[in-house]
């Protein structure tokens, strides 16, 4: 992999972690298009590299969050912090339990399934279309929705299923105010990203490639300045119920991969 590859797999990895359009169907959609010799294989632990800058782009947009919730822990007192980490907690349950029982089921829809990818992105523009038409509300996130938005993102492990798009989606069709939507859906999957990281690296099976290196360091720069200007518009976007251009875009998209699978 040279590092013009890296940094549009960082960019592409960045931007579609956040923007709810989907990051695994996009890539699936572009080797298939571009085809396997194109489109350079992604290491294990090249995979691991973005996913830490995008998970570290989101801890810098929510510092301030983040110091809030830690102080709160160390508090050891039955507080808004402490409460808001068990609804996280709460969310994780479902795409944990999905990684380690049904880990071998689910890599068999990345396989180049074009078809399978377009109607997956046909399901998240119906749930963004909807959500963008839903009225504000200024509910919070309660245990039992914690759990609901937390299978969302179980299913949105399926390539063409945006995870922003689902988790968001949910959250404001549930009545949850849109502000807080976004943030709780950015900060819910921090802890899973990290806990994949910390899975593959004591598998073993991460192999360093020292002439890697500076395609690496370009696809994780790349990655992590998308991730932070992603993030930082969909929660306007999602402020200003903005929603809508993405459910278009994924319609759009999503038949074209249809089409696309049906003539290739």
């Amino acid at each position: 992999m040279d590092t013009i590859d890296a940094i549009i797999l960082g960019i592409i990895q960045g931007l579609t972690e956040f923007l709810p359009v989907s990051s695994s169907g996009h890539l699936e959609l572009g080797k298939a298009i571009l085809g396997d010799n194109s489109v350079p294989e992604e290491s294990l632990l090249f995979t691991v590299v973005l996913h830490f800058a995008t998970a570290l782009s989101t801890l810098v947009v929510f510092r301030k969050d983040v110091w809030e919730i830690i102080r709160g822990l160390f508090q050891f007192k039955w507080n808004d912090e402490m409460q808001f980490s068990l609804k996280i907690i709460i969310s994780m349950i479902p795409a944990v339990l999905v990684g380690l029982f049904f880990e071998e089921q689910l890599e068999a829809f990345f396989g180049g399934n074009i078809q399978f990818v377009g109607f997956m992105l046909l399901i998240t523009a119906v749930l963004l279309y909807f959500a963008d038409r839903a009225k504000d509300t200024d509910k919070k996130v309660t245990p039992k929705k914690a759990l609901i938005i937390g299978i969302s993102q179980a299913i949105a492990m399926l390539p063409g299923i945006s995870r922003s798009g689902a988790t968001i989606s949910t959250s404001v069709l549930l009545g949850v105010d849109k502000t807080k939507a976004a943030r709780f859906s950015f900060l819910m999957v921090v802890p899973l990203i990290f806990g994949k990281i910390g899975k593959d690296i004591l598998s073993g099976d991460l192999n360093f490639d020292s002439g890697q290196t500076v395609a690496m360091g370009a696809g994780f720069i790349a990655a992590f300045i998308a991730g932070l200007g992603a993030c930082t518009w969909m929660i306007q976007l999602v402020k200003k119920s903005k929603l809508s251009y993405f459910a278009l875009y994924c319609l759009v998209v999503g038949l074209i991969a249809i089409g696309y699978s049906y003539f290739s």
